[in-house]
């Protein structure tokens, strides 16, 4: 414990403080935007709640003729508008790193190829049974992504399935 007081302090003193994993999310929030926490917050929260409304306007279009692919639009652009807000909270740059960190890439990926795969499917396809695939396929994936930042939260998932499945 001593030794890692140590190397911060180290790292402060010779100007290569860079945020890590073991620090706070508020010192790591803090130390990588110039907008006041309230903004951020704000900014958060206005681009989550519209992200979320999104999602849920798309489900009404589910009752209308060609639904499906109205709801998927708006169910992927939900998604993105949503996964968009932790921008304010994190910094664009800081949060693309932290995307494509190495237990987060694959997941990144996936949510990435579904977004574009969903859009495919409903826009240019026009197939809602493909479309409702990869919206699938794109609400698994967001939720593998979003367990990422919840430590240990991937491990309790694989052993509540393994031992669900065996």
């Amino acid at each position: 414990m001593i030794n890692k007081k140590m190397d911060k302090l180290r790292r402060a003193l010779s100007g290569n403080d860079q945020c890590d994993e073991e620090s706070g999310i508020i010192t790591q929030v803090m130390d990588q935007s110039t907008l006041s926490w309230s903004t951020r917050i704000k900014g958060f929260a206005i681009c989550f709640i519209v992200g979320i409304l999104c999602s849920f306007l798309g489900s009404f279009a589910l009752f209308l003729h060609k639904g499906l692919t109205v709801f998927a639009v708006f169910y992927t652009l939900g998604n993105i508008i949503s996964l968009a807000s932790t921008c304010f909270l994190m910094g664009p740059f800081n949060q693309f790193k932290k995307m494509f960190a190495p237990t987060r890439v694959v997941a990144t990926v996936l949510v990435f190829i579904a977004i574009v795969m969903t859009l495919f499917a409903a826009l240019h396809l026009k197939n809602p049974g493909l479309a409702l695939m990869f919206i699938i396929i794109q609400s698994l994936a967001m939720t593998w992504y979003s367990l990422s930042y919840i430590p240990y939260a991937r491990d309790a998932v694989r052993k509540t399935l393994e031992s669900c499945i065996t």
